[in-house]
C-alpha cells in the first residue's frame, strides 16, 4: 500500500500532467476554448477525474493562465536578471521576449487571454489584469535601472517606455503569426533600435 506521501505525490504529478496538456490547447483555442470534454479524452481521463483535481472550468483556467505566467517569466526575466543591471539587462529582457514570440507564433495563452477578458468582470478578468499589470511593474525597474545607470535619459518616462516596448512586442506577435515571424522579427528588431536611441542621452 502506497504511503499518504506517495498518494499525494502521483495526484500533483497528474494535475500536472493534465496542466501541461490543458496549456496546449488553451494557446490553440484560447481560454475560453478549453473544454473539458476535450483535455478529459485528451489526456484519456474521465470529466469526473479532471474535475477531481480542477474544480470548476474557471479554476482550470486560472491555473492555465497562472501557468502561462510563471513560464513566461523563467523564460523572458529571470534569464535577464543575469545581465548587468541597465541597458544590458533591457535589452536581454527585450531578446528574451523576441524568442517567447517565436515560439508562441501559433498562439500565446497571456495574449489572448488579455483579449478575451479585457472588456469582462470576474476572476480571470482579474486575473489577466494583475499579470499584465505585474509584468509592466518590472519593466518600469528594468527601465528605471537603466536611467541610473545613465544608459537613458533623466527625463525618462518609465510608464511611457514600457508602453512602448510592449506595444512593439505586440506588434511582433501579431505579424508573427499572420505574415510569418522572420519578417515580423526584422521589423520588430529596427523598430526597437530606434526606440533605445530615442531614449538614448
Amino acid at each position: 500500500m502506497g504511503t499518504p506521501a506517495t498518494a499525494t505525490g502521483k495526484r500533483a504529478a497528474t494535475r500536472d500532467i493534465i496542466l501541461d496538456h490543458a496549456y496546449v490547447l488553451a494557446r490553440r483555442d484560447g481560454l475560453e476554448g478549453l473544454s473539458i470534454g476535450t483535455l478529459a479524452a485528451d489526456v484519456e481521463m474521465s470529466k469526473s477525474g479532471v474535475f477531481a483535481h480542477f474544480g470548476s472550468r474557471e479554476d482550470l483556467q486560472l491555473a492555465v493562465l497562472d501557468l502561462g505566467a510563471r513560464r513566461f517569466m523563467a523564460k523572458v526575466l529571470l534569464p535577464a536578471l543575469k545581465q548587468p543591471r541597465g541597458l544590458p539587462r533591457l535589452r536581454a529582457i527585450v531578446a528574451n521576449w523576441f524568442a517567447w514570440a517565436r515560439w508562441h507564433e501559433n498562439g500565446c495563452v497571456l495574449l489572448s487571454a488579455a483579449s478575451e477578458y479585457d472588456g469582462r468582470v470576474g476572476a480571470l478578468h482579474d486575473a489577466v489584469v494583475a499579470q499584465q499589470a505585474g509584468w509592466r511593474v518590472e519593466m518600469q525597474k528594468a527601465i528605471a535601472q537603466a536611467v541610473d545607470a545613465g544608459h537613458l535619459r533623466t527625463d525618462t518616462d518609465t510608464a511611457q517606455l514600457a508602453f512602448e516596448i510592449y506595444a512593439l512586442l505586440l506588434g511582433l506577435h501579431h505579424d508573427g503569426g499572420l505574415f510569418g515571424y522572420d519578417q515580423a522579427h526584422r521589423h520588430a528588431e529596427a523598430a526597437f533600435e530606434r526606440l533605445w536611441r530615442s531614449w538614448q542621452p
